[in-house]
C-alpha cells in the first residue's frame, strides 16, 4: 500500500508534490525547505534556516509517522560551496554520532533565497 502525506500545520504547497510518501516499511520524504507555518521562505542566519529544514524534515516524518532517527539516507543540496561547513556544524548537532548515511551537493535553486534543502529515507519497520 502507498500512502501520502501532508503535514496539517504546513502551509498548502506551491508545486505539486507530496510532503511525504509511505510504500511499504520506508517513507521517502520530498525535498524540504526552510519554509516558515505562513508559507515563506525563512531567509537570515543559515543555521536557522538549515534548523528550520530540519525542523521541516521532522514534521514531514511525523506526519507519515516516523522519527528523525529512523532516517537511513540524506540528500542535502546546497546553494554555495562555502556553506559546506556550517552545514556540517548544525547537521552533526542534529543527528549526534550515528548519522544517516548523506550525500550533499552544491546546486542552482530555481529560487535565488533558497540555500539548502534536504530531502531524505526513512525504515520504519521492525
Amino acid at each position: 500500500m502507498i500512502e501520502r502525506f501532508h503535514p496539517a500545520s504546513f502551509a498548502p504547497a506551491t508545486v505539486p508534490l507530496s510532503h511525504a510518501t509511505k510504500a511499504g516499511d520506508f517513507v521517502f520524504v520530498s525535498g524540504q525547505v526552510p519554509t516558515t507555518a505562513d508559507g515563506s521562505i525563512y531567509i537570515g542566519d543559515f543555521e536557522a534556516e538549515v534548523n528550520q529544514t530540519l525542523d521541516n524534515v521532522e514534521a514531514v516524518l511525523a506526519a507519515a509517522g516516523a522519527r528523525a532517527d529512523q532516517i537511513v539516507k540524506v540528500n542535502a543540496f546546497l546553494s554555495n560551496g562555502t556553506l559546506f561547513a556550517p552545514f556540517n556544524e548544525v547537521y552533526a548537532r542534529r543527528f549526534g554520532a550515528a548519522p544517516p548515511a548523506r550525500t550533499t551537493v552544491v546546486v542552482g535553486f530555481g529560487r535565488g533565497d533558497v540555500r539548502v534543502e534536504v530531502e531524505c529515507i526513512a525504515y520504519v519497520g521492525d
